[in-house]
């Protein structure tokens, strides 16, 4: 796996893990996490396909936005990394936060996308829901940050999940309090900024989550799903929101069903 960094506008830079050669595929992460937190995809999906994994900004070894930065500017941020990668269109996934990211370019720039993946997505969140992740993101902001509460929320007692959660607790650990902040913030308020474009998705859109995900619901993916043009949604049962740690097999199965065909939804639904 080679790390490398993008010289972007402003003396930003963005880093990416990339292994693999083919078909670009551009993994956006989570809040909190960090590129390395997609390595069942890139060990996979690596023997077939050229697997970017960037960090976000203000995570990992890359440059933050403006605090002020919201999902829009997130966005522009993706965009311009894809077009510094000068590889044409991409194949396009994000996971929670990175989703948002994911489809707001697909949205926006749909020449740049030639398949969007959504893993545990958010889309019009209820206002009880809102409200709860505005208050997280104003927590962070204060300076104040719990893992244990997130852990609890994503992980069970089984071993191989407790495996996942000691990764992503060191990730939380390690990660950047004023970029994670910034991005939360956008997080808590992007859930509708480009819900209603989803009808202008053209491309395959698959659209992920984890049955037991109280908070990127079974339901939020299946009205992503029908509201694209060729979407599909596929819910994994028993699992929650860091379902592509805890489920890589199942979620794997689906982003290479994704990824080699035109027609995502007849595919996946097959081997469902």
């Amino acid at each position: 796996m080679t790390s490398t960094t993008l010289q972007l506008s402003n003396n930003r830079v963005a880093h990416y893990l990339e292994q693999g050669a083919g078909e670009p595929l551009v993994l956006i992460h989570g809040v909190g996490m960090q590129a390395q937190a997609w390595y069942p995809q890139i060990d996979e999906l690596s023997s077939g396909f050229r697997v970017i994994s960037v960090d976000m900004p203000g995570h990992g070894d890359s440059t933050a936005l403006n605090e002020d930065a919201g999902l829009q500017q997130f966005v522009a941020w993706a965009i311009e990394f894809i077009e510094a990668l000068g590889v044409g269109p991409v194949n396009l996934a994000g996971h929670s936060m990175g989703s948002l990211i994911a489809a707001g370019v697909a949205v926006t720039r749909p020449e740049l996308t030639k398949r969007v993946a959504v893993l545990n997505g958010v889309y019009r969140r209820t206002a009880d829901a809102r409200d709860a992740v505005l208050q997280r993101a104003a927590e962070l902001r204060s300076g104040a940050i719990d893992i244990e509460t997130p852990l609890k929320r994503w992980f069970n007692a089984e071993e191989a999940q407790q495996v996942a959660a000691q990764k992503v607790e060191s990730w939380l650990k390690s990660v950047d309090i004023a970029g994670y902040a910034t991005a939360y913030t956008a997080f808590a308020k992007g859930d509708e900024v480009y819900a209603d474009g989803w009808h202008n998705i053209a491309c395959p859109a698959l659209v992920l989550t984890g049955s037991d995900d109280p908070n990127s619901t079974p339901e939020m993916a299946r009205q992503m799903a029908a509201a694209a043009q060729n979407g599909f949604a596929v819910v994994i049962e028993n699992e929650r929101h860091m379902v592509n740690l805890t489920a890589p097999a199942e979620v794997n199965r689906a982003l290479r069903a994704w990824l080699q065909t035109e027609r995502v939804a007849e595919t996946i639904k097959s081997e469902a």
